[in-house]
């Protein structure tokens, strides 16, 4: 197995990745907040059969910040990267924001895609409901920031649910100086906020006729009845599992389930 880890300076507009494993390319996106890491566990197993490259969503994680996250902009970042790396066609896997970043690959560049993931999301529109979550990042005085618990106590006021808030605050690192910062962009993600939100449509006519899976969380409300006819229509070969146990987090929470799911269809 070979292991490469590429770092990509800020200034650049190329995505940072992490890439392991040998074999057939399989691509993994995270969702809003998250970063690469969020996927190990699933870039882990894949690896014994595959090359997998996980990616930094732009002003997320180590990957640049610009301004504009609109799906179709989101998913040229994702292009870009296959050209660098020279991969031709792969499978695609995204999570949330990640599977909606998928979709729209799926639809615009049905070249490049094999087979399509999509966990726990639908090509809807949401509601808006991370405002409070955008508030309490804000909000924290990095100043005041000594050790991430601090940080904790502050968001804390905002956000009830300490695994919640352990997730966000991975958000949070070091610099060179010894001082916390933000390593995603909270203003960027703040003004494209309500183009996250938006649902994923093709061009007319526009379909992604390969396979794909959307998988959904049994206590996860972000997949609904109501959702199949938009998923039909885009996806006319789209097939469903629900993991039962498991809410919007599906593949932290019953990672085994949620790897074998994956791997049973890719290999299909």
């Amino acid at each position: 197995m070979t292991n490469i880890s590429q770092v990509t300076p800020q200034h650049t507009k190329q995505l940072n990745y992490q890439q392991v494993g040998e074999g057939k390319h399989i691509v993994l996106i995270h969702g809003l907040f998250g970063s690469l890491e969020n996927l190990n566990m699933v870039a882990k197993s894949l690896s014994q059969h595959y090359c997998v490259t996980s990616i930094d969503v732009r002003n997320h994680g180590r990957s640049f910040h610009q301004q504009d996250m609109d799906y179709q902009v989101l998913a040229q970042d994702v292009i870009n990267l296959l050209d660098t790396l020279s991969i031709e066609s792969c499978h695609i896997l995204g999570h949330s924001m990640g599977g909606k970043i998928a979709m729209k690959i799926a639809l615009s560049f049905p070249e490049r895609l094999n087979k399509l993931i999509v966990a726990d999301i639908a090509p809807v529109k949401y509601p808006a409901h991370h405002l409070t979550i955008i508030e309490g990042l804000q909000a924290i005085d990095l100043t005041q920031v000594h050790k991430r618990n601090d940080a904790d106590i502050q968001l804390a006021k905002y956000i009830p649910n300490k695994g919640i808030r352990s997730f966000l605050l991975r958000n949070i690192a070091l610099n060179n100086q010894g001082e916390f910062q933000f390593k995603c962009n909270l203003h960027y993600i703040e003004q494209g906020y309500q183009q996250i939100m938006q649902s994923i449509n093709g061009q007319t006519e526009q379909q992604f006729n390969g396979d794909t899976l959307f998988i959904k969380g049994a206590d996860s409300d972000y997949i609904l009845p109501e959702h199949q006819s938009a998923i039909a229509l885009l996806f006319p070969k789209a097939k469903a599992k629900i993991i039962q146990g498991a809410g919007h987090w599906l593949h932290a929470e019953k990672t085994v389930a949620f790897n074998k799911i994956v791997e049973v269809f890719l290999k299909r």
